[in-house]
Formats: C-alpha cells, sequence, structure tokens
C-alpha cells in the first residue's frame, strides 16, 4: 500500500475531505471519551484522524505512506503522526481507547494480523470501527456497466463480510455489528462509488486520479471506452436507467468491533 499512496497520493486532499455526516456518525459509533485516546489506523492524508480529533479526543494517525503522512502533518488540528505498518504496530498493549479505519482494509495483505495488532492495542471495552464495502455489495454499484474490469479488480480485492467477520472472531473481540451505509448526493468524500447519484463526477480526471480503482485497476482502453459510453449516456437522457433500485444492504457498512 505505500508504494501505492505513494504514486497517486499526492493531490488527495483535494478530493478526499471528510465528510461531516460521515465524520459525526464514527464518532458516535466510536464512542471515545473527551479525554480518551484514539488510533486511526491506515490513516491516508488523516483527513477522518483531523475530523475525529475536532470532536473530541487525543488521536493518533498511522500510516506507511510518506506522501499521504506529509499532507496529513498540514493540518492545523493536533494528532500524532506515525509511520508504520498496521500489521506491527509500535504501541503497547492496551494504549487506546477506540480505533478506526475507513477505507482501507482493501488493501491489507491479509486481515488477520492487522486485526490482531488492533485488539491487542486497544484497552478492554473499547471499540475497534472500520468503514468499508463488502465485496457483496459491489456488484450493485453502477460503475460496472461502464468500467466491467475495472470493478471485478476492484471487487477481488475487497474482503467479503464473512472474512471480516471471522478475522475479528480470531483476533479475539467479543461481539461484532454492522450497519449499512448509503451513498447521498451530499457526500464529500469523493471515494469510489461517491458519484452514485452524480455520475458525471466521473468524468472529471482529478477525481479519478484519488480513486485507487481508476488509478490502478482500470485499463486505458476501458477508461476511455467507459468515459465515452458514460457522456453519451448523460447527454441523450439515458443514465436515469442506470441507477439500480435501493436495496436495504446499504452501498458501504460500519463495522463495530468490542473487545
Amino acid at each position: 500500500m505505500p508504494a501505492l499512496y505513494d504514486a497517486i497520493g499526492a493531490g488527495y486532499g483535494t478530493t478526499r475531505r471528510a465528510d461531516p455526516e460521515l465524520a459525526d456518525t464514527l464518532a458516535i459509533l466510536l464512542a471515545l471519551p473527551a479525554t480518551g485516546r484514539g488510533l486511526d489506523l491506515a490513516c491516508g492524508s488523516g483527513n477522518y484522524t483531523a475530523a475525529m480529533a475536532t470532536r473530541g479526543g487525543i488521536w493518533t494517525g498511522l500510516d506507511e505512506s510518506a506522501t499521504m503522512l506529509a499532507q496529513a502533518r498540514q493540518t492545523a488540528v493536533p494528532v500524532n503522526w506515525v509511520r508504520g505498518d498496521a500489521a506491527m504496530l509500535p504501541f503497547a498493549d492496551g494504549s487506546f481507547d477506540a480505533l478506526l479505519c475507513a477505507l482501507a482494509i482493501h488493501h491489507f495483505a491479509a486481515l488477520d494480523a492487522p486485526f490482531a495488532q488492533a485488539q491487542r492495542v486497544l484497552r478492554a471495552g473499547g471499540r475497534f470501527v472500520i468503514f468499508t464495502a463488502f465485496a457483496e455489495q459491489m456488484p450493485a454499484y453502477w460503475l460496472g456497466r461502464y468500467f466491467p474490469r475495472m470493478m471485478a479488480r476492484s471487487i477481488e480485492k475487497m474482503p467479503a463480510r464473512a472474512a471480516v467477520h471471522s478475522a475479528l472472531r480470531g483476533a479475539g473481540f467479543s461481539s461484532i455489528e454492522v450497519l449499512p451505509y448509503h451513498v447521498s448526493e451530499r457526500l464529500q468524500d469523493l471515494f469510489l462509488y461517491a458519484g452514485k447519484h452524480r455520475p458525471a463526477m466521473y468524468l472529471d480526471a482529478a477525481v479519478r486520479a484519488n480513486i485507487s480503482s481508476f488509478a490502478t485497476l482500470c485499463p486505458a482502453h476501458e477508461l476511455a471506452a467507459g468515459l465515452d459510453a458514460l457522456r453519451a449516456d448523460l447527454a441523450q437522457g439515458r443514465w436515469a436507467g442506470v441507477l439500480p433500485d435501493a436495496t436495504t444492504a446499504g452501498d458501504y457498512a460500519f463495522v463495530i468491533a468490542h473487545k
């Protein structure tokens, strides 16, 4: 993961700002006391680390990418930024009252070691909150109509719900909850399916550059053909029929693991 985001992360902050509504929900789920200590695993540019810090607690952000951490350190919000590996956390047992990992577990080589480390550094009674998509949710993304190979590759990289649950149980978490998240038209963090209701978003090269699937998993010929087809559907009023019906499964999910 560090090589990926060292390569594509230079302009990450321009389109990947923390969404206030999403950040509010994460803060509620984390339930971090005002004087508690929080850790953001694979924090990237620190967008959500800083957002959590403004909502309470003493925060540390950890990431492997020097490029991403250089952006994180530009924030005025007081956060302890650490370069390190989620599979080998440089913290003592029980160091944190809450842990967050947002849109990052699909970049882990495996889930077992990072989850075991998360359980180790979390105090008894603390929560580990993961924001992610499950592999089962992604086939419903209409992006597959225009970029089928990219989406197939993205789904291959994304852990299934059962795999996440099994790894958390194996790491020793006592109970696990899953809550669906539905992308809204107001979403400010322009991650992969943020354009669910705003398809023209994907025509912007700057937006695509900060989405790892577009930056690394989409063949050039498919990108060109997909963008042409999307432009044509938008111009001719056909795109409205592409958006699938809403489902209770959600587009993404919050996973709340309790120690």
